[in-house]
């Protein structure tokens, strides 16, 4: 019989270090909110059953790449995952059961799975926070193997990689230390934080403002201090003119933040609401 795992609760997770901050639960915790009834079991009983068809398979592979080549083979040619092209923008391609049910996802929800089926067969694989499209990377001794999860797994060259980081840096191509830098690995709340990022964004610009102010809270859960979230949210709860959440959240980014760029037009709406105005300085 299957062992139920135990999703992780929301208000501890501000205390847990990166290394014990579980990434599959946490994932399936963040699709909860938005599916009740969603049922974790399932869903690490399936990437079981993807690590169980392997394993005889990758145990008698000696080198990790051609390892990762042949779970790649599996999960994006016979299983049939994939990145969403036609609808990037979904917000169930960031929802880890309908990555599963549907096999559609983007970059970072694809690399989660690619992930957790390669570490339960001994392979450390690390997601890494490229700019644009998230990324996996697998340390060798002779190097780095790179891959996009978005499209099949397929490997990344250098050149390749400087190429598409340099139109997120002002069309400057990154040498050596600067790549190195953005190949860092990504630790775990990293990874759920953009998980949660992508869907704030993606709530905010379809104007579902409860469900961009619940990503925003959730993303304070995992990170109390994120500045960003917490502005992200007073503005979502003006939005659903719920004021004493927007004078709240709004009062302390500003506090927090008194020369950030935005913090004088935050300053007017706080007027604007009535806020007190020893916040306001």
């Amino acid at each position: 019989m299957q062992e139920r795992i135990t999703l992780p609760d929301w208000d501890t997770l501000a205390e847990l270090d990166d290394e014990s901050l579980p990434l599959l639960p946490t994932a399936l915790l963040i699709a909860r909110d938005e599916y009740p009834a969603l049922d974790p079991t399932v869903y690490d009983a399936t990437v079981q059953a993807h690590v169980d068809h392997l394993r005889a398979e990758v145990e008698i592979i000696p080198s990790p790449p051609l390892k990762m080549a042949a779970i790649n083979r599996h999960l994006f040619d016979e299983l049939g995952y994939s990145g969403d092209h036609d609808e990037y923008y979904d917000p169930r391609n960031s929802y880890l059961n309908e990555v599963f049910e549907r096999r559609l996802g983007n970059p970072i929800s694809l690399a989660l799975v690619q992930m957790e089926v390669a570490r339960r067969l001994g392979i450390a694989l690390d997601g890494v926070s490229f700019p644009g499209h998230f990324l996996v990377r697998l340390p060798m001794e002779e190097g780095m193997l790179v891959m996009d999860p978005f499209n099949g797994g397929r490997p990344l060259g250098v050149e390749e990689l400087r190429e598409r980081a340099s139109s997120h840096l002002g069309g400057q191509r990154p040498d050596d230390q600067v790549l190195a830098q953005i190949l860092d690995a990504a630790p775990s709340r990293a990874i759920l934080m953009r998980m949660l990022r992508n869907l704030q964004g993606v709530y905010a610009e379809n104007h579902q403002w409860d469900r961009a102010a619940r990503s925003a809270d959730r993303l304070l859960k995992l990170a109390p201090e994120n500045d960003d979230a917490l502005r992200d949210r007073g503005l979502a709860y003006l939005k659903l003119e719920y004021l004493a959440g927007a004078r709240r959240d709004l009062g302390r980014y500003v506090q927090r933040n008194p020369d950030a760029g935005d913090a004088q037009a935050l300053r007017e709406k706080l007027v604007d609401l009535g806020g007190p105005r020893t916040r306001l300085h």
